[in-house]
């Protein structure tokens, strides 16, 4: 091989590792801009791609160096080895660029992911203070609703006692113990019962004379919360929560009178779980009298919710008995039972209730896990005395007062309460299926109240 080829060669080799040079100072560029662009974007991507793109190319670099080096020893030509051998440092140089460039590029990556890292927290404290903001605003919006719930279905008790408060008022000057004799009258008028009365009138007077009031109108918040307080006072010891069945379906048994409203409350609050989402049964258990199956069975229908009956004058527990089971194969959440309201006397109703809890208790041990009596709230002192007759004869976890809308005697929830120390959990004000709430001692008392001492 002459020497021009090998020089001719040489110098073409020459000519690619400069282009090769070229090539690396391209990457470079393109590196840093890559850097750049990591930084203002906190993009991590780009930078692990220029990142790669650099290394690539300085193993490359590397490569092509080695082959020069090794071509300018075999031919061993001294002034073009060393044009190599520094065209080979210069490569070296230029990969030893990008490596630093692409270790600035990853440390850009870094930063860039660890300021992403910041800001995620934030987003989720944001979030979080969102969704807490989202819930208080919905217990506010629900307690609102209430309020008006109240207001509007105590509008005749309000109307009543109202205008004998006023009247009360307007009669005295001064708040003195001939006024408190009269109060504890206008209570005993409203069903309150003449225990509460007395005691709503001894505790008002203590707290008048502790708080040194004078005008009548300062009367009013103190009246409200004395009342709220003897009330909760009363039933400091008891549960006012609904019992349900760790596993498997909760049972709830009503009692009551027939036209107390069992039914119709049956109804109501078979919707009210619907709509939670729950699988509702009916068991139509009140068999005598005539069109009781008939209306629940229109309340099932109305609430697409299933229902076991039987014809007229059936076992009342056969039902029960076949409902109880279904409930359990069938894996309903809820099983509410509808009773008779009419027997020849109480031995009667008691064997009937107890032959309905063994039914229950075979199949589900704890069952039943409400038993709710269901009072007409218009019969005023009636409903304590019946009251007091069916917890003689079952075990009355809570109490359902109705048709509260109808009546000027509103103070029957304090009576009962004060008399037997059960607590009403639902308050019904209408025939609506949405005229059931649960009963909330303050709600009542201030709708009981709203708008007076005017």
């Amino acid at each position: 091989m002459g020497l021009f080829s090998i020089f001719k060669r040489h110098s073409r080799k020459k000519k690619q590792a400069s282009l090769k040079a070229k090539s690396l100072a391209n990457e470079k560029a393109k590196a840093n801009s890559s850097q750049n662009n990591v930084i203002n974007e906190a993009q991590a991507s780009s930078s692990v791609s220029a990142s790669s793109e650099v290394s690539s190319s300085a193993v490359e670099a590397s490569s092509v160096s080695s082959s020069v080096e090794s071509s300018s020893s075999s031919e061993s030509i001294t002034s073009t080895s060393s044009n190599a051998t520094k065209s080979s440092e210069s490569a070296s140089e230029s990969a030893s660029e990008s490596k630093s460039a692409s270790s600035e590029a990853k440390s850009a990556s870094s930063s860039a992911e660890s300021e992403s890292a910041e800001t995620k927290p934030a987003k989720s404290v944001e979030t979080k203070s969102a969704s807490s903001q989202s819930k208080e605003s919905n217990i506010t919006k629900t307690a609102k609703q209430n309020g008006k719930i109240y207001a509007r279905g105590l509008a005749r008790s309000r109307s009543t006692f109202g205008q004998k408060l006023n009247r009360l008022f307007a009669n005295f000057r001064s708040v003195n113990d001939e006024f408190f004799d009269d109060l504890e009258d206008t209570l005993i008028e409203s069903d309150v019962g003449v225990d509460m009365a007395v005691k709503i009138s001894d505790a008002l007077r203590k707290e008048v004379k502790l708080k040194n009031v004078k005008k009548r109108s300062e009367v009013q918040d103190v009246i409200i919360q004395k009342m709220i307080e003897l009330y909760d006072e009363d039933g400091k010891n008891e549960d006012n929560q609904i019992h349900y069945a760790k596993q498997g379906p909760t049972v709830f048994l009503f009692v009551g009178v027939n036209g107390a409203g069992k039914t119709t409350t049956i109804g109501k609050m078979a919707y009210m779980y619907h709509q939670q989402g729950k699988k509702v049964l009916l068991a139509a258990a009140d068999t005598f009298r005539a069109g009781a199956i008939q209306q629940l069975d229109e309340w099932a229908k109305n609430d697409h919710v299933d229902i076991v009956k039987r014809p007229e004058h059936s076992d009342p527990s056969s039902v029960v008995y076949d409902a109880v089971h279904k409930a359990k194969r069938e894996n309903y959440d809820i099983l509410f039972v509808d009773t008779a309201g009419r027997l020849q006397n109480k031995v009667n109703l008691m064997n009937q209730l107890s032959k309905m809890n063994k039914v229950l208790t075979r199949v589900i041990p704890d069952a039943p896990h409400e038993v709710m009596l269901v009072v007409d709230g218009t019969t005023g002192q009636n409903a304590l005395n019946q009251a007091k007759l069916f917890n003689q004869v079952a075990k009355i976890t809570g109490i359902v007062l109705t048709k509260l809308d109808g009546t000027a005697k509103g103070g029957i929830v304090l009576a009962i309460r004060h008399e037997l120390h059960i607590p009403v959990k639902f308050i019904g004000f209408g025939e609506h299926v949405h005229d059931l709430t649960p009963f909330n001692a303050s709600d009542f008392v201030n709708g009981l109240f709203e708008g007076l001492f005017k």
